[in-house]
Formats: structure tokens, sequence, C-alpha cells
């Protein structure tokens, strides 16, 4: 069984399938990721603040995305890739944002690329899809508009706001989109969007009616107790058991017990060792 593919997942929707997308950022998550059956790994730029420990998302550059995106791809078997076009890869033209995207797929091994925006970006991903490039869109919260938009807050709460996400939804699909991920949309909004639109929507924060949903690994597997928001399920605990793991090891050192005369090579071994070689 290879990787899924674009047409893999729009027949996921036709069967009312639900699509499983969650984020990694290098090899060895990727490869858990993927063999617990995934669709969908992104390498978002998330990793701004996940890996690389920043506040927003807007230091990423097209090689950070580059770097992540090839150890990746390293570790994935079955599941799609998708990686993040980063702040300022894709607004200043259509041609910029064709040219970095064509480098997230040829260096970052992307199988897919996702961009921001509704009917203001509308015209890169016709750029990128006319090239041949399968494009993910990105509405309601846009992370890299996070100046603008004063912050990590809900959308769609008025009328009129929830109309322009469906707007926003709808261009990107015109657009040439394949799928589009609503985040932190208001949970009858979001179900509206997904009825209306072909193509499948992948929501975090944004209620049971998307198509499909996706997750920071770290978030839910409890990397960080410190950054539990409502939207996400922390399905493990492994920042304690991390804590405690490191401890006992630290403990060992200092005190004699590891390494024990079962972790170092003893003379009959080291032989054995240089016979094989």
């Amino acid at each position: 069984m290879g990787r899924k593919t674009v047409p893999d997942l729009l027949q996921m929707k036709a069967e009312s399938q639900k699509i499983v997308m969650i984020t990694a950022y290098d090899h060895a998550m990727a490869r858990l990721v993927d063999a617990a059956g995934v669709d969908i790994v992104l390498v978002g730029d998330s990793l701004g603040m996940v890996v690389q420990g920043g506040d927003d998302t807007l230091s990423v550059t097209v090689d950070d995305m580059v770097y992540h995106g090839r150890c990746v791809a390293r570790g994935l078997r079955q599941a799609h890739l998708t990686l993040d076009m980063p702040f300022m890869s894709y607004q200043v033209s259509p041609a910029q944002a064709l040219a970095n995207a064509g480098r997230l797929v040829q260096d970052g091994r992307a199988q897919s690329v996702k961009l921001e925006g509704g009917e203001r970006t509308a015209p890169a991903i016709r750029a990128i899809v006319e090239a041949g490039i399968p494009v993910v869109g990105h509405v309601g919260l846009t992370p890299q508009s996070v100046h603008a938009l004063g912050g990590f807050k809900v959308q769609g709460r008025s009328e009129a706001a929830a109309e322009q996400i469906l707007r926003d939804a709808l261009a990107v699909q015109e657009a040439g989109a394949f799928c589009v991920v609503l985040e932190m949309v208001r949970e009858d909004v979001a179900a509206r969007v997904t009825e209306a639109l072909e193509i499948p929507t992948i929501g975090i924060g944004s209620g049971a009616g998307c198509d499909g949903q996706v997750l920071v690994c770290n978030d839910l597997l409890g990397l960080d107790s410190s950054f539990q928001p409502r939207f996400v399920k922390r399905y493990a605990e492994l920042e304690g058991l991390v804590h405690q793991a490191v401890r006992a090891y630290a403990a060992e050192v200092r005190g004699g017990a590891f390494p024990a005369p079962e972790h170092a090579f003893q003379p009959r071994a080291a032989a054995n060792l240089r016979r094989l070689y």
C-alpha cells in the first residue's frame, strides 16, 4: 500500500469517511504517527512555536520548512505529506508563491502545500494548482495574520464574519484547492461551510461537523502541560513520563548504577565484535 494521494482523500469525503491529520516535525515522530495509521501528516509552520520556541509562526522560513519536510518524508510509508507555506512566501505575488511551492515539493518532498487566506490568497492558489501542485487551503483563524486579528480568537462569531468565512472557503475551492483547514471557526459555521463545499474540510477547534480533524502532535501527546487550549484533547500525558525517565537516568548516573556491566563491552564481547567487522 502506497502513500495516500489527493484522489484518495477526495474519495474519503465522497464516502463520508473522516480524515485524520496530525502534525510532525521530525523523522522519529513521522515514523510513529504514520505507523499508527493517520491519513495526512502536516509539517506545520507551527514548528516556529512547538520546535523553535517562538511566540508565533512568523519567523519560520522556507528553508526551515524544507529541512523539516525532508526529515518527516523519510519516516512516511502511508500518509500523505503536506507542508505549510510560511509567512511572506506566497503573499507578494502568484509567481513568488509558485516558486516557493515548487521548492517545497522538490526539496521538502511535499505532496501538497498549504496556504492561509481565502479570497485574497486565491490567485496564488490558482497559480500553484495550474502548475500541478496540490493545495490545501486554510481559513478562519489564520495564525500568520495574528497581529491583524488581534490574537488567537474564535472566528465567525457575527453573521457577517460567518458569511466571509464561507466566501473565503468557496474562493479557495474555486481556485483549485483539494482540501481546506477550518481553524477556530464557530461550530455551526464550520458545519455550514462543510455542507457547502465539494472538497473536504479539516477542522481544528471547529467542531465535529468537519470532514476531518487535525491536531498538533505535541498537544495530543501531552508534551507541554502549560498549553491547554479548549480545542485540544490530550490522549496521553507524556511530559510527566519524560521527566520521570530522565530523573531516573540522572539518579543512576550520579549513583553509579548506570552503566551496569551489561551495558559495557567486556573483553570477549569486544573480540567477537572485531571478528564481525
